[in-house]
């Protein structure tokens, strides 16, 4: 449980670095740049995807052996 749970919070942080950057660009704090926008939009996927990785990997955990089976 607790890999899905790091999982889901790195996803966050990642997701909103991906809102933070572009932000701080349109009110022109941070210079927009072709990198930046980039790494914002990878931030943005990447974090998507391990949050979902995360939840999944939690959902299977809590879920417990399927029934009819005989694993303690």
């Amino acid at each position: 449980m607790g890999k899905s749970l790091r999982l889901i919070i790195s996803g966050f942080v990642l997701l909103v670095l991906g809102w933070i950057f572009p932000f701080l660009m349109v009110i022109r704090i941070l210079a927009p740049s072709w990198g930046l926008g980039f790494f914002s939009f990878g931030a943005s996927v990447l974090g998507l995807l391990l949050g979902v990785a995360g939840a999944l990997q939690y959902a299977r955990i809590r879920r417990g052996p399927p029934p009819g089976t005989d694993i303690p």
